[in-house]
């Protein structure tokens, strides 16, 4: 089988500068997302996976809310659903394109695979009571090595490289440590492997809320969001650039991939922050870095939320709530970094009569009702997530039917369930390999040699533990889905700082390596996010990476103050406090941006801008003393711009 190459840095397809057009859009998919890069099936076989795939998805549905067989039954047969549609849908590489087929040897591929992953189904008890007997049965043995390879090829076509090399690198240390039997038991035939606590979750919950966001797609709300963004912040300096913060971290509410928030939002977004007179390689990036924070952004978190909330065994509700405010700071930054862009370049927003009007958009708002719901069944508690998530998508089905402008139909119902099925894919087969490495550090006692190490060089400094585990979690988020990155971290990264030694909170260690697993998305070299931002822009890669990074500043900074003092997260906090923290950070983050950006009224000088990076990095710290002081800084070097902007009233526009 031919392994791919992949290359971000190749040549990018041809975009039009205007709106991107659903062949811009689709071209762009195809080379950053590999979702999108499926078969072609027409007539008769295109209905027949159609309707596989709308299958498994009611399948999925009924099996989260009613089932009681044993997880060795239910994530085999699982696993066996993802590998059938998945060799269904990825060919062995991209660009294949030839319609209405499918080589034999993916068929056996296939069938082999699903076949082992069925086999332990139907025999589940009697495996389970042979324990690790299972190591002398050859045919088991056999069946467990065809089961993880089908796997793992799946993850190649749909998933990528990256996580693979990682998985690849466990694997064969893992097999210098035991013997080849008791790993392939571990890993295909006990909980500790494939079938970890990543594939139970996504099995259980996951699936549950992908579907929800299909259905959710399709009731016209991505069109709501950019619109709303459009009407509240596209006339002032910069708009659409604002537009594009908003509605990203909207839209990514919903949607579990950066890649595919940065296209979807994007082809809309980029052409017209182009337009009004932002350079490609910041458009690109501003969409990029709002896109990949949508990942982050409460309730759903690109459905990572429900992992951790597994992995640190605290509710659901808990976790969307310590959330919120590190979100809004990422967001924040962001908008505050692209206000001073456009002011700096003396940028206006769009004419008012282009706009949408928020009285034609307040009686949309029903729109929300799917979110509000699921939010509200998932905070109180009355009833379990997988319960919470079908009654919001049953609701969304209304809304649907409701909204005239894009009215829910049989044929999109169907998309709706398929496209479930089809994002899934990817997603099960991620968290599959996130298992993997699990059971590859479980079973060689990988974990703690990795803690033992990381306290001995850092020699129990958190700053230091911090930086070295950011490094860790960046290169191992590489091309990673959100959700198996998480997996990855949470068994790799988090039990390093929450180490005694350390002394991180497990809720700040826990966040803490998930937000620098997701900035992988837009930090060089792998930034997928940014790369597919710098083709719709026809921008430098390189250069449209390095902005988004500049952009995100607030990823970077803010997961070491919630580390040092997780009152950013509401621990141990009160109201008061959190008031206070909100306040200042908001400014801390001016700060920042300001000293990024170099502009504050006018020009700013080489030492006030480290003087606001420095302010601003004060007031950051949940400290009332460094609060007093940042804030004296930044507001004092605010005034001496101003006073010399009115100095030298030309040389710049006002804020």
């Amino acid at each position: 089988m031919s392994f791919e190459k992949q290359n971000p840095m190749a040549e990018e397809p041809v975009i039009d500068t205007g709106v991107g057009s659903a062949e811009d859009v689709e071209a762009v998919m195809k080379k950053y997302d590999r979702e999108s890069n499926t078969r072609v099936w027409e007539g008769i076989p295109k209905q027949i996976v159609r309707y596989l795939m709308a299958a498994f998805s009611v399948y999925t549905i009924y099996v989260t809310l009613f089932s009681n067989a044993l997880p060795e039954v239910r994530l085999t047969l699982f696993l066996a659903c993802i590998l059938v549609m998945g060799y269904l849908n990825f060919p062995v590489k991209k660009g294949l394109v030839k319609v209405n087929h499918m080589p034999w040897y993916d068929w056996v591929i296939m069938i082999l695979g699903a076949g082992s992953f069925v086999y332990f189904a139907l025999n589940a008890k009697d495996i389970i009571k042979m324990a690790t007997r299972v190591t002398k049965n050859p045919l088991l043995l056999v069946l467990g090595v065809i089961g993880i390879l089908a796997l793992v090829e799946l993850c190649r076509r749909s998933v990528g490289l990256p996580i693979l090399c990682v998985v690849g690198a466990l694997l064969v240390y893992t097999f210098t440590q035991v013997r080849p039997q008791m790993v392939i038991y571990n890993l295909f035939y006990t909980t500790s492997g494939v079938m970890n606590t990543p594939i139970n979750v996504c099995a259980k919950y996951i699936v549950v809320f992908i579907i929800f966001g299909a259905f959710l797609e399709r009731t016209g709300i991505s069109k709501f969001f950019i619109d709303l963004a459009n009407s509240l912040a596209g006339s002032s300096a910069g708009g659409p650039a604002k537009v594009a913060v908003i509605s990203s971290a909207l839209c990514g509410m919903v949607s579990g991939s950066s890649v595919g928030n940065t296209v979807t939002t994007g082809s809309v977004t980029i052409p017209m922050m182009k337009k009004t007179g932002y350079k490609p390689e910041f458009a690109g990036a501003v969409e990029a870095a709002a896109s990949t924070g949508g990942q982050i952004m409460p309730p759903i978190m690109g459905a990572a939320a429900f992992l951790m909330a597994e992995y640190m065994g605290v509710p659901y509700a808990e976790v969307a709530l310590r959330a919120i405010l590190p979100a809004v700071l990422y967001f924040t930054g962001i908008y505050i970094a692209v206000h001073l862009e456009a002011k700096k370049l003396g940028l206006k927003g769009m004419s008012k009569d282009e706009l949408p009007k928020i009285g034609k958009l307040l009686p949309k708002i029903y729109l929300l009702a799917p979110l509000v719901v699921l939010v509200v069944l998932v905070s109180t508690n009355t009833r379990t997530m997988q319960f919470s998530a079908a009654i919001a998508i049953a609701i969304a089905i209304v809304v649907g039917l409701i909204n005239k402008d894009d009215r829910i139909n049989y044929t999109k119902f169907i998309d709706a369930l398929e496209a479930g099925a089809k994002s899934s894919i990817t997603v099960a087969v991620a968290c599959a390999m996130a298992g993997i490495v699990a059971g590859c550090i479980t079973v060689t006692g990988l974990a703690s040699k990795l803690i033992t190490a990381i306290v001995s060089i850092s020699g129990g400094q958190m700053m230091i533990a911090l930086v070295l585990t950011m490094l860790c979690c960046i290169v191992l988020g590489m091309g990673v889905p959100t959700t198996a990155n998480y997996c990855i971290m949470a068994a790799t990264c988090a039990p390093i700082l929450v180490n005694p030694a350390i002394g991180v909170n497990v809720v700040a260690a826990h966040f803490f390596v998930f937000y620098f697993g997701i900035v992988a998305d837009i930090t060089p070299p792998v930034a997928l996010a940014a790369y597919a931002g710098s083709a719709i822009a026809k921008a430098p890669p390189m250069k449209t990476a390095l902005n988004a990074t500049k952009l995100a500043i607030a990823a970077f900074i803010v997961p070491y103050i919630f580390a040092m003092n997780p009152s950013m997260l509401f621990v141990d906090t009160t109201p008061l406090q959190v008031v206070q923290i909100c306040i200042t950070s908001v400014f801390g983050l001016f700060g920042i941006a300001a000293a990024l950006n170099g502009f504050l009224y006018r020009h700013i000088p080489v030492l006030l801008r480290l003087g606001l990076l420095a302010g601003g990095l004060c007031m950051l710290i949940p400290e009332a003393i460094t609060d007093y002081i940042g804030l004296a800084v930044v507001i004092a070097i605010i005034l001496i711009q101003r006073a010399g902007a009115k100095k030298r009233l030309p040389e710049g526009p006002e804020l």
